[in-house]
């Protein structure tokens, strides 16, 4: 039987998992899973911050310096899934620079609030505060998307719907990977799917949902799960998913709703592929196929940079 690169990606993530026991401390899982993905290049420059008391991480691949050099700057603010229990900005380091790089703008990842040391909404209070942070240093809401995947595309809708609920300026566009948009699993594919997915079942899912809900938390809160908000009004949406996860619905129901509610919403399902495969690009062709698609639809959508301007004036070049 033939071993493909996805099947590599399954192993090296089982592998991890298969190390955690119900008394590993949850600093040794973060670890763990920060260390499965890979450093980007050499040349990406990155540079810890922080925002509006939130760490956050320049990540600026060498063609979004070279496109910005004489252009007020295009930043993709990005939340890393992980449950909303592990991942970090060190987790996704890599993959923040390749949609930069395809996208040539600048990614500010953002290290959000995790379970069991903070409950919902606290991250949704975080990308606001990052949001908010950088229009105040001078970067027009036009020229910012927001993406992320996992628990991170669900936090990235989230905070699409409070932007909109407060009244407040919206972003360009929003990337949303794989996202979990719904904190109940009510989706059908969590049963067409159950066999097919070598990661993720219904019962973890469910489990996950509770530790970030805590005692409290509503999971039919728009801002827990966004498939419940009224989607109308938002920005252009990408999501791109893979066709063997059980969360397959996540994106699809949320696709079809927002569409129905006047939204470009463009869905890329991806044959063969499992949660979150842009993060195996280095092994994984179709993962590089999907960063390019997500480069080219955020090109679209900014268009040529027109102004001129030197980007160090905003109080966050790099």
């Amino acid at each position: 039987m033939t071993t493909t690169p996805v099947d590599v990606a399954v192993e090296r993530v089982r592998g991890v998992y298969g190390r955690w026991r119900r008394d590993t401390p949850i600093s040794e899982m973060r670890a763990d899973w920060d260390s499965l993905f890979p450093a980007p290049a050499q040349d990406v420059v990155l540079r810890a911050d922080s925002a509006a008391g939130v760490e956050v991480l320049w990540v600026i691949a060498p063609p979004a310096a070279a496109a910005q050099e004489s252009a007020p700057p295009r930043v993709l603010l990005y939340f890393h899934g992980g449950g909303y229990k592990l991942g970090s900005v060190t987790s996704h380091r890599d993959l923040m620079a390749r949609i930069g790089a395809a996208a040539h703008c600048r990614v500010l990842g953002v290290n959000y609030r995790l379970a069991p040391e903070a409950h919902f909404p606290a991250p949704v209070h975080d990308a606001l505060a990052v949001y908010e942070w950088l229009i105040a240093a001078g970067v027009p809401p036009a020229q910012i998307a927001v993406g992320g995947d996992s628990a991170g595309g669900g936090l990235a809708a989230a905070l699409l719907l409070s932007l909109r609920d407060r009244g407040g300026a919206l972003p360009a566009a929003a990337v949303l990977l794989s996202a979990w948009t719904d904190l109940t699993a009510q989706g059908e594919s969590y049963t067409t799917r159950a066999e097919a997915d070598p990661i993720h079942q219904r019962a973890m899912i469910l489990a996950t949902a509770r530790q970030y809900l805590g005692p409290h938390g509503d999971a039919c809160n728009p801002l827990a799960s966004p498939l419940f908000g009224d989607l109308a009004g938002l920005p252009p949406l990408l999501l791109q998913v893979g066709d063997r996860e059980t969360g397959l619905d996540d994106s699809v129901r949320f696709a079809a709703k927002a569409r129905a509610a006047g939204v470009r919403a463009d869905l890329e399902v991806y044959e063969d592929m499992i949660h979150v495969f842009q993060q195996f690009a280095a092994d994984i062709p179709q993962a590089r196929l999907a960063i390019a698609a997500i480069g080219r639809f955020l090109y679209g959508i900014w268009g040529e940079p027109t102004a001129k301007g030197d980007a160090s004036m905003l109080g966050i070049a790099c």
